[in-house]
């Protein structure tokens, strides 16, 4: 190939695998013509071998058929692709176990990076990584365990904006809907998105005792706490709940008990996945850059300086979030 080209074998490396040194543009194209004539494909199993890191990046999540997810996982594919990479997707279902089995998988194929949203990371996993001293990025949660570089979205003050804006209608209170009694009490955003709606009830002067309910984040279990929520002799005025899947169980058993939304049920959500606009009605909700996000964790995960020396705080990337105003708040559009 190098003697069709009329170059070295260097340079011709130089082509394939994009780097070290730049290549002239004419040598580049005499090159790439050489390539298509002899029909050479790359052996990246080889490549790998070389250097000791393949064009993968790994990308573990706790369950890709919760939209938001599916959403995130959808956005990191699109910006790893960005930058000639493929991804490696593990569900781990919430389970610890399953964690560190997808750690130990994609780590032990020498990926470029590892992507990680952990739901609670258990001190088998940090220890994981620790042992592999590998490339992870944290994505949209911060476990205690581990303090590698994180991208997240701005939880806390998200679920302050859309707590107000429900006080902001005139109802007497709002209820939380929430997480499980094992979410985790620092590092998940549910925690956060629970913080966020106490300090916002609290500067208006109002009690959040008996006005939290645990519930599972998908939609399905959500809608059974609905159930009974709604059917009580206390019904409340206004709910925030944490995540949008909770909110679209939430009307979903709104509507089975003919309640008017929003006139006897103000309904508010957090993450603004794409079937909230589509809801019945459409979903007041918290929005953050999922893309620029997902992009940013790709970046970060690919770049050599890495693990740079920094507090924890400055290891934290925070996007901003924003009220996504719909009409299941109260609002006229």
């Amino acid at each position: 190939m190098a003697r069709l080209a009329g170059t070295s074998t260097a340079v011709v490396s130089y082509v394939i695998n994009n780097g070290p040194r730049p290549v002239a543009p004419a040598t580049r194209e005499r090159v790439l013509a050489a390539i298509k004539e002899l029909g050479y494909r790359p052996d990246r199993v080889a490549q790998a071998m070389a250097s000791r890191r393949t064009d993968l990046i790994g990308l573990i999540i706790p369950d890709a058929r919760q939209p938001f997810f599916g959403e995130m996982a959808h956005a990191v594919e699109q910006a790893a692709s960005e930058r000639g990479k493929m991804v490696l997707v593990g569900n781990t279902d919430y389970i610890g176990e399953r964690e560190v089995h997808y750690l130990r998988a994609f780590l032990g194929m020498r990926v470029s990076g590892l992507i990680l949203v952990s739901h609670a990371l258990n001190d088998l996993a940090a220890a994981e990584i620790d042992a592999w001293d590998a490339r992870v990025v944290l994505l949209h949660e911060r476990p205690e365990a581990i303090d590698d570089v994180a991208v997240v979205t701005d939880d806390l003050g998200g679920a302050q904006l859309a707590v107000r804006h429900l006080l902001e209608h005139g109802y007497e209170y709002v209820a939380c809907m929430g997480g499980t009694a094992d979410t985790p009490a620092v590092g998940d955003p549910v925690s956060d998105h629970v913080e966020g709606w106490k300090r916002a009830m609290d500067e208006a002067g109002l009690s959040t005792e008996g006005r939290l309910f645990e519930a599972p984040y998908n939609r399905y279990d959500a809608y059974r706490v609905a159930l009974d929520v709604l059917s009580g002799p206390h019904r409340p005025p206004a709910i925030f709940c944490s995540t949008d899947d909770q909110a679209i169980g939430l009307l979903r058993a709104a509507r089975e008990l003919r309640l008017d939304v929003p006139e006897q049920l103000a309904v508010a959500g957090f993450d603004d996945i794409k079937e909230a606009a589509l809801a019945d009605p459409p979903l007041t909700t918290v929005a953050s850059d999922r893309s620029a996000m997902a992009r940013a964790a790709v970046d970060l995960v690919l770049d050599d300086g890495l693990r740079v020396a920094g507090s924890r705080r400055e290891r934290l990337k925070t996007f901003p979030s924003r009220l996504v105003v719909r009409t299941s708040c109260g609002c006229l559009s």
